[in-house]
């Protein structure tokens, strides 16, 4: 039996116009991002990076959770003070990336499964008694004319829905993320036909699973163009696919959906966010939120840049940007924030 606890969490995650901010890069990908940045790629200089996230002023007023990684959620600031109780004391729900990854998926060229239920009942446990209250599982579709097959989407689809299960029977809402890439050439059309595909399956495989959707979130990406396809798409025309789809295969108990950016510019995520609360906000069953990592965060990196002197202007870029989108939940985004802000 799901508790109350856990439907409320659901529904305070997307509450008063906030969202969640990933910051759940494992170590290897937050390295990448710091060597590009010529920035020590050291366990310091990380723990350095997320204090300067989770210590930002009034984060709390737009963030409603933070997603961690393993060790971040161990991390503490200089002056001791554990993360998830800066992020509570914030008024940040923690929460906790709990995938070991996308693999290579045998006999299934260019396509991932994820991997990391083997232990999940342990290590979810683990978490909620260090104060986790939400999780995260993300699921890589790769599509061209040919892929995905329906073999990788039923097996990403069953692993999200057996991570989705766990997390309810330790009271963790589980955020369930099947991200359809942006990469390649497909066309906006191809996009929509298999993210519609890939919903009807992750949902179908929620209720074999007996997951309360209630009690959950879905992270899913938006409908998209491929960055190399040659005809992108308008900001209306991402939103009427998006919304149409979801309202296709997103049944109306699930509290909210909070998009992925996926590679998308800062600006541009925030432009088609607010559009689709804009068009859609007053007929939508479920909040249209965000869950974004790099939308949100990459000004901030690209200023602080490792170096203490710049923390309080990459401070003011990460909180920008949080603004920005809790104005597009708010359908009250305008580019003349982004001039303001330069």
């Amino acid at each position: 039996m799901v508790s109350h606890e856990l439907i409320d969490t659901a529904n305070a995650l997307v509450a008063d116009d906030k969202g969640l901010l990933a910051m759940d890069e494992s170590n290897p990908t937050c390295n990448k991002r710091f060597a590009r940045l010529g920035i020590p790629q050291t366990e310091e200089a990380r723990r350095a990076y997320r204090e300067l996230i989770v210590t930002t002023p009034g984060l709390g007023e737009c963030i409603s959770g933070a997603i961690l990684y393993d060790e971040t959620i161990r991390q503490q600031t200089k002056d001791g003070t554990p993360f998830v109780r800066v992020l509570i004391d914030a008024g940040i729900i923690p929460g906790i990336k709990v995938d070991t990854g996308a693999k290579d998926m045998a006999a299934h060229p260019g396509e991932k499964i994820t991997e990391g239920l083997d232990g999940l009942r342990e290590r979810l446990a683990e978490y909620s008694q260090m104060g986790a209250r939400f999780a995260k599982w993300r699921a890589v579709i790769a599509i061209d004319d040919q892929l995905p097959s329906r073999s990788c989407i039923a097996a990403n689809a069953h692993a999200l829905a057996r991570y989705a299960a766990l997390c309810q029977e330790v009271g963790l809402v589980p955020i369930v993320e099947p991200e359809v890439l942006m990469d390649g050439e497909h066309t906006l059309q191809r996009c929509r036909e298999v993210t519609e595909l890939v919903l009807h399956t992750v949902f179908g495989q929620l209720f074999a699973q007996r997951v309360t959707l209630e009690g959950m979130l879905l992270k899913p990406n938006m409908v998209l163009p491929g960055l190399a396809c040659p005809e992108q798409a308008s900001v209306d025309e991402v939103v009427d696919a998006t919304v149409s789809c979801l309202l296709r295969t997103v049944p109306a108990a699930v509290p909210g959906i909070a998009f992925l950016s996926g590679g998308q510019s800062a600006e541009l995520a925030s432009a088609r966010l607010n559009a689709m609360n804009v068009q859609f906000h007053s007929r939508a069953p479920w909040a249209l939120a965000f869950s974004f990592a790099r939308a949100i965060q990459q000004p901030a990196l690209e200023i602080w840049q490792g170096k203490e002197p710049n923390v309080k202007a990459a401070q003011q870029a990460l909180i920008h940007r949080a603004k920005c989108n809790r104005a597009a939940r708010r359908g009250e985004y305008d580019v003349a924030m982004e001039r303001g802000a330069s």
